[in-house]
């Protein structure tokens, strides 16, 4: 089994020392770096397959780190925030970040993120190619959506949130995250609105919308395409 090997950039020592031995402790080769310069002088080297990264650091932030990265590698990234808000959050997954944990955390929560990264990272749709779960079709660089080999008319918004679901299979996407990752700008509705519209595409994708085969429902977490 491949031993996955983790950057850990943050400037709070007792951070790092925590968070390295719970890594340590689940089976991942850990490497700290201090500061953001650091954190990219260790990439270039290390060649990790996770980078945890702190928001605010000395010398360059977390921001400038991940935009850099982005620049050559799509290597997961987790980023550390004491900042709160939807702009925030926005702005990092605009730059590339694959997830976000707030200050304070629990390392156990740290534990759960990188796994279900690392596992999402593993699965990766290459969207240049069309992609079939059983009888549904994607054509991620075309945004056409197929379902038993007929074209399946979708508006903008059902388009953005199915495809944002079916690129991380298995995932599940809370009803912010679906705002957040999938629409953006481009929702000024309420959280509650994305039912309507998981109940829109499930008429439109499933075989039996009331007994759904792909959008699944996770109580008390969200929405999760199920392959």
């Amino acid at each position: 089994m491949k031993k996955y090997k983790i950057l850990l950039a943050d400037d709070e020592e007792n951070i790092t020392n925590i968070l390295r031995s719970y890594l340590i402790k689940e089976g991942y080769e850990t490497i700290v770096a201090n500061d953001g310069k650091e954190a990219l002088r260790m990439y270039k080297i290390e060649n990790p397959d996770l980078i945890i990264l702190d928001l605010m650091m000395p010398y360059y932030s977390g921001e400038q780190v991940c935009k850099e990265v982005r620049k050559e590698s799509r290597v997961p990234i987790i980023m550390l925030t004491a900042k709160v808000g939807e702009d925030n959050l926005v702005k990092g997954i605009d730059l590339g970040a694959d997830d976000y944990i707030e200050k304070p955390f629990s390392p156990k929560e740290i534990i759960a993120k990188v796994k279900a990264v690392l596992r999402r990272s593993k699965n990766d749709i290459l969207v240049s190619k069309p992609v079939v779960y059983g009888n549904l079709k994607f054509d991620f660089e075309k945004n056409i959506f197929y379902k038993n080999s007929k074209l399946v008319d979708l508006t903008p918004t059902e388009m953005k949130i199915l495809f944002t679901m079916a690129k991380s299979p298995n995932r599940i996407f809370s009803r912010e995250d679906l705002i957040v990752y999938a629409l953006q700008d481009d929702f000024d509705g309420f959280d509650r609105s994305i039912d309507t519209y998981i109940k829109s595409l499930r008429k439109k994708i499933e075989d039996d919308r009331k007994r759904p085969r792909y959008i699944i429902t996770k109580h008390g977490m969200g929405y999760s395409f199920e392959i």
